[in-house]
């Protein structure tokens, strides 16, 4: 018996726990990109937040884009020109990245703050009231209620 690692299955998707609802887009190179790395938590019942390692960028190189049932996180950092001085190793990615996530539906973003090179999105699932559970009364047959019988003539 082979063990599979469905830790792919859940590394993209927010808000709904389906193991199977990444199986279409396992093998495309969005899912096999490991910059920068983060983290999906859920953080109470209907929020979640993801945090994304990303030393080095400032608020204004970093974009936020919610569109539909997806966020897209790009990061653009300027090119840096030092005078004077040369980098004999570089181990500090500046890269450019864009970074996109599969949100269920319903699940919208609350905030983004970044603190010591992480920045943290705030995601919350706001369910319309149309959509909640609602418990359905269930009445008794009344004792005086008569009933009509069908006659065959």
């Amino acid at each position: 018996m082979r063990a599979y690692d469905f830790a792919p299955l859940y590394r993209s998707t927010v808000g709904f726990d389906r193991l199977f609802s990444k199986l279409d887009t396992l093998g495309t190179a969005e899912n096999t990109q490991s910059y920068p790395p983060y983290n999906i938590e859920r953080t109470g019942e209907n929020a979640y937040r993801i945090t994304m390692a990303v030393a080095g960028f400032g608020e204004s190189e970093l974009s936020i884009e919610s569109r539909e049932n997806g966020l897209t996180v790009t990061g653009e950092k300027a090119e840096e020109k030092s005078e004077g001085s040369e980098f004999l190793y570089r181990g500090i990615a500046g890269r450019a990245f864009e970074r996109r996530f599969q949100l269920a539906e319903h699940v919208e973003v609350k905030g983004a703050t970044l603190k010591n090179g992480l920045l943290h999105i705030d995601l919350v699932r706001v369910i319309p009231e149309a959509l909640k559970p609602r418990k359905i009364e269930i009445a008794t047959a009344n004792a005086n209620a008569r009933s009509i019988e069908a006659t065959a003539a």
